[in-house]
């Protein structure tokens, strides 16, 4: 895919062939690339190797499993830990590793590895995978960003695999470390304990709680953000990272006193009061699309289980390893309610004035996220018969690309599958980045303008 675009930059040049330049345009080279790499899993899922039965798992199970572990979901239809064999599991690691960090950034890794240079129309795509303005600098920070993941993950591997080896072997404890480390810090959910349980037994362990909600927000902040903290002594901080880090200890700290207010007399009960701190502390990170969980999500009340859609579809952070519309969107968003309140025409963040094109770009990622929300979860009230509560989370859980479910996952209808699969691959390349992918080049408007006018609003 990536040669593709690279001989279509070269014919471009020549002039040999205009259409299938304008056809090959970033962002649809990024949505071909993610669907790529879900066939690709999903096949090799299929391969009887793969099952703890040696018996071939069937395409649309395999499908489901592929995405959401490239896309970093961690919704599953058959249990992780004990439908598929080790072989099996080290597909769907390596699957959430690409997906995680996107398929750019390990074509990247080749790249460096093999001493290439790297091309203008790559750079231009991995400007485009990350969200970055420009691409001076694009390859460094593809550099730091793979360092900066190898040592988060192997780092806290470590650490996940002492504490498990008290439980189980030390081999087994290695590769429960190694596995969740990886599928925290790519925000993707997945586990290997059996059950659909996920980390319920590990409710009030500070080591497991704090290791894995780390990793989780180490990876929801966004690479752009963690290179300008690295950086930040020789060049102060951008609007954008103090706004990332403003939201997400707003939304964390606002999700953690909600939680304990709202299952104190409930699922928190039985728990000692740094037990209860622990497990609302844990639930209002994981929204921040990881997906893993310490309490039984159906079993929490109707209000927890709302302002975790809420969060869910709030999500992590641009250029990061999460879903939803992301944090600084939210934040603009805010902004712009806020500004409109006071009467001000200019929308200010922490003493910046932002552009009025962000502000309609932030507008348009939530009208088309909340848009497919509403329509995949009325698709599913139609297919599948679970009340509506249950299929608004399951969707919202989707495209925040989270893995937070009620339950349901299992119980879906092929229709339901095949509408959750579409869900999770929209939430992780971006609505509004397959918007661009579907639509056709813009045309140049020629200097025309049309005739301003007025519609009352509100």
């Amino acid at each position: 895919m990536i040669e593709i675009a690279g001989r279509v930059e070269r014919w471009s040049v020549g002039g040999r062939v205009r259409r299938l330049t304008a056809s090959l345009t970033p962002p649809k080279v990024l949505a071909l690339g993610f669907a790529g790499v879900i066939l690709t899993g999903a096949a090799l899922l299929t391969l009887p190797s793969a099952a703890a039965s040696g018996e071939a798992t069937g395409f649309l199970t395999a499908l489901f499993t592929a995405t959401s572990a490239v896309c970093v979901t961690g919704l599953v239809v058959v249990d992780t830990g004990t439908h598929f064999s080790v072989l099996g599991q080290t597909v769907i690691l390596a699957l959430i590793q690409v997906g995680g960090l996107g398929f750019m950034s390990m074509a990247t890794l080749f790249f460096l590895l093999m001493g290439r240079q790297i091309g203008l129309s790559n750079r231009i795509l991995i400007r485009e995978a990350f969200n970055q303005f420009d691409m001076a600098g694009v390859v460094r920070l593809v550099r730091n960003v793979l360092i900066f993941t190898a040592l988060s993950e192997g780092v806290f591997a470590l650490i996940l695999a002492s504490r498990w080896s008290w439980d189980v072997g030390h081999s087994r404890a290695l590769w429960l470390g190694v596995f969740h480390s990886v599928s925290a810090f790519n925000n993707a959910g997945f586990d290997l304990f059996g059950g659909f349980r996920s980390l319920t037994e590990y409710v009030d362990d500070p080591i497991i709680v704090f290791a894995v909600t780390s990793l989780i927000i180490l990876g929801g902040l966004g690479f752009s953000v963690v290179v300008n903290i690295w950086e930040h002594r020789t060049r102060p901080l951008s609007t954008h990272t103090r706004l990332t880090l403003r939201m997400t200890a707003v939304l964390i700290a606002a999700g953690t006193l909600l939680i304990l207010l709202f299952e104190d007399t409930s699922l928190l009960a039985p728990l000692t009061w740094p037990g209860r701190l622990l497990a609302a502390y844990f639930q209002a990170v994981t929204p921040r699309t990881a997906g893993f969980n310490t309490l039984d999500i159906a079993g929490l009340r109707a209000a927890t289980q709302f302002l975790l859609v809420v969060l869910m579809f709030i999500g992590a952070s641009p250029a990061s390893t999460g879903g939803g519309i992301k944090t600084t969107t939210f934040g603009l968003l805010a902004a712009a309610v806020w500004s409109q309140g006071r009467g001000r025409d200019d929308v200010v963040i922490l003493g910046r004035r932002i552009p009025a094109e962000q502000v309609n770009r932030a507008l348009a990622v939530t009208f088309l996220s909340s848009s497919l929300v509403v329509l995949v979860t009325l698709l599913l009230c139609l297919t599948e018969g679970a009340d509506f509560l249950t299929l608004l989370f399951e969707t919202v859980s989707a495209f925040g690309t989270v893995g937070l479910s009620m339950g349901i996952t299992p119980k879906l209808s092929t229709i339901g599958r095949l509408l959750i699969i579409g869900t999770m691959y929209a939430g992780r390349v971006g609505p509004l980045t397959l918007v661009f992918a579907l639509a056709q080049s813009r045309r140049p408007q020629n200097g025309v303008r049309h005739v301003e006018d007025r519609v009352l609003i509100g």
